[in-house]
């Protein structure tokens, strides 16, 4: 225990994370909202042209899984030292990050109303083969494994992205299964 604050020494010790790495997280988490909220107008669209929904149940793993993500980062940067703003680890993590967002905006564009956090077949529609998906079946996951090491390395949160990038891996080997088998679906008509 430490002296007057009653609290244990590791508790005590803890600190805020730096401004610049809370204001990182806060613009992750208010892209993820913004994503939410595309998601549930694609969702919409979708379900209104006969749409159905495919691999639901791990779905609530995968929203868990990204929450933990930042509640991850915010609390483990509670006890490390991090880089200093400014520093080249973390204009790499800058760069890299908006590189992982600049793709996965892509990928929502390219895929328009059928683009969705959730696995949705329309019937009918053809199957998307234009933008990043000339050259990866599932560009999107490239953006999220990079952000899964970038955003807590940015800080040094190594543990964080240990265990996201562990369970992540399990989370798509499912999430990426559903996927191809909607679309053999899809392509089946």
């Amino acid at each position: 225990m430490s002296g007057l604050s009653g609290l244990p020494d590791a508790l005590a010790s803890a600190s805020m994370p730096a401004p610049w790495y809370l204001a990182v997280l806060a613009g992750v988490g208010l892209e993820r909202l913004a994503e939410l909220s595309v998601a549930k107008r694609n969702a919409a669209w979708s379900l209104a042209r006969g749409g159905v929904e495919r691999g639901q149940g791990h779905y609530p793993f995968m929203v868990v899984l990204h929450t933990g993500l930042l509640l991850g980062c915010l609390a483990e940067a509670h006890w490390r030292a991090g880089w200093v703003a400014g520093t080249p680890p973390v204009w790499a993590g800058v760069g890299l990050l908006l590189a992982c967002q600049c793709l996965r905006w892509w990928v929502i564009r390219t895929l328009g109303p059928q683009w969705n956090t959730r696995v949705i077949i329309v019937p009918g529609l053809p199957r998307v083969t234009g933008g990043p998906f000339r050259w990866f079946s599932h560009p999107n996951y490239v953006a999220v494994v990079t952000e899964g090491v970038v955003l807590p390395g940015m800080y040094g949160c190594w543990v964080t992205a240990a265990t996201f990038t562990v369970l992540n891996t399990m989370l798509l080997t499912v999430r990426v299964r559903a996927e191809n088998a909607a679309l053999a679906e899809m392509e089946r008509g």
